[in-house]
């Protein structure tokens, strides 16, 4: 049995990701032990990341239902709210300070009490990260903690790749442009919608589904060889 964390599980990407998890043919060897901020029946564990105690309460009740183990830790769960440069500087602060608790820190809690788990029973493990875009080329004005917390993402994730491969932990990062979900969908919206596209050369944003099957190979079937890597899904629109 294949025991899976995935954070941010109740809906777009990380829904998409539970649901072709689920659907494998081989789905009855695996356990998704789902999160959001709120419980949602027994399969889904509520812990709001911007509480400081909420990554280790997760990590604890999720041992719990997965029977002492677990195998693949996903960091799914993100907070995409924009905060304008002339805002209060309270309310300028608060917002990069609960970006960074969400997108960033509470990643970095799970992906150390992952490591030392497999460290401490001598067995392999993934993590897959889903950043983003924005690690790499930034974002819009009002989404300085968003960028920040994304690249913070990408740089951990290659640290965890170069530090932990010889206990054959792997650590993989996606990072998608805009996804059709509700969360990219307002942004969209507000800087113009169908205008924003031209940016992107295939002409459309991504489907929660595309993203999903690379963050599922990433967690089950990609070789460890793999490990470290950095997966771009933008439609082209950041070229490495």
């Amino acid at each position: 049995m294949t025991h899976i964390l995935l954070t941010g599980s109740s809906r777009g990407i990380g829904a998409a990701i539970r649901s072709q998890l689920e659907a494998r043919p081989s789905a009855e060897s695996i356990n998704v032990v789902g999160h959001a901020s709120k419980a949602s029946g027994s399969g889904t564990i509520g812990a709001d990341f911007a509480q400081p105690p909420a990554p280790q309460i997760l990590w604890q009740e999720a041992l719990e239902k997965s029977g002492g183990t677990i195998d693949v830790l996903i960091n799914n769960a993100g907070l995409f709210k924009g905060c304008p440069l002339d805002c209060s500087d309270i309310e300028w602060l608060d917002a990069w300070e609960e970006t960074l608790r969400i997108n960033l820190t509470a990643s970095a809690q799970l992906s150390r009490f992952a490591v030392r788990h497999w460290q401490e029973r001598g067995v392999p493990g993934r993590i897959v990260h889903i950043a983003s875009r924005a690690g790499h080329r930034g974002d819009s004005p009002t989404h300085w903690h968003y960028a920040a917390a994304k690249g913070g993402m990408l740089a951990m994730h290659k640290t965890i790749a170069r530090a932990y491969a010889k206990d054959r932990i792997c650590s993989f990062a996606i990072t998608p442009g805009f996804t059709d979900t509700a969360m990219a969908g307002d942004y969209l919206e507000s800087r113009g919608g169908p205008g924003l596209l031209a940016d992107i050369p295939l002409g459309r944003v991504a489907q929660p589904d595309e993203i999903a099957n690379i963050a599922v190979y990433c967690a089950l079937d990609a070789p460890e060889s793999m490990t470290g890597t950095t997966i771009d899904a933008n439609g082209a629109s950041y070229v490495r």
